[in-house]
């Protein structure tokens, strides 16, 4: 085996490691709720492990702990209902916390831009799911799209701005102290 193939295995075999970690610490944090909603969705600060770890490690490896910390959260009690709902609120909607690393992770402004961009996008996981799968739960007359809109965005908005900023205030130290990729 060549070094640079060594040198390969072992970077891969670290961000494993990392990934696993971060996905671990992610829903231990997502248990620690600041309040929960009636019928589903809570804020808390499950997400910042996903965001550092997607900084660190790029879009690629983001997007895949994302995705393996929905599919952790859905075998550790998830909420199902239809198969498709639990791959659209699960695996795809935490998959799209590691569009973090869209942009240049090196600067708050990419940073920043990256968080918009899951943002929207998990959020749009979770509306459609709502409002075809939660659609009894709208008020009569309500439009149900309206209506998961409404139920979600505020949460998830809630839980994405704690978990940028417990990521935001760990980044810079966590950058002096790990080991460069």
């Amino acid at each position: 085996m060549s070094n640079s193939n060594a040198a390969s295995i072992r970077s891969a075999t670290a961000a494993m490691v990392e990934g696993a970690l971060c996905i671990a610490l992610a829903v231990v944090l997502s248990k620690v709720n600041l309040f929960a909603l009636p019928n589903g969705g809570s804020v808390d600060a499950g997400l910042a492990p996903l965001f550092i770890f997607a900084w660190r490690r790029g879009l690629r490896w983001g997007v895949a702990a994302g995705a393996l910390a929905g599919v952790v959260k859905v075998l550790l009690g998830g909420y199902i209902v239809h198969p498709v709902q639990v791959v659209l609120e699960y695996p795809l909607a935490y998959a799209m916390t590691g569009l973090a690393a869209a942009f240049s992770c090196k600067k708050p402004l990419g940073q920043a831009m990256g968080l918009v961009l899951g943002f929207l996008a998990q959020t749009g996981c979770h509306v459609v799911a709502g409002a075809i799968f939660f659609a009894q739960y709208a008020p009569k007359g309500q439009n149900p799209w309206v209506y998961s809109l409404l139920y979600n965005a505020p949460t998830l908005g809630a839980k994405y701005l704690l978990s940028a900023v417990a990521a935001w205030l760990l980044w810079k130290a966590l950058e002096r102290a790990l080991p460069k990729r």
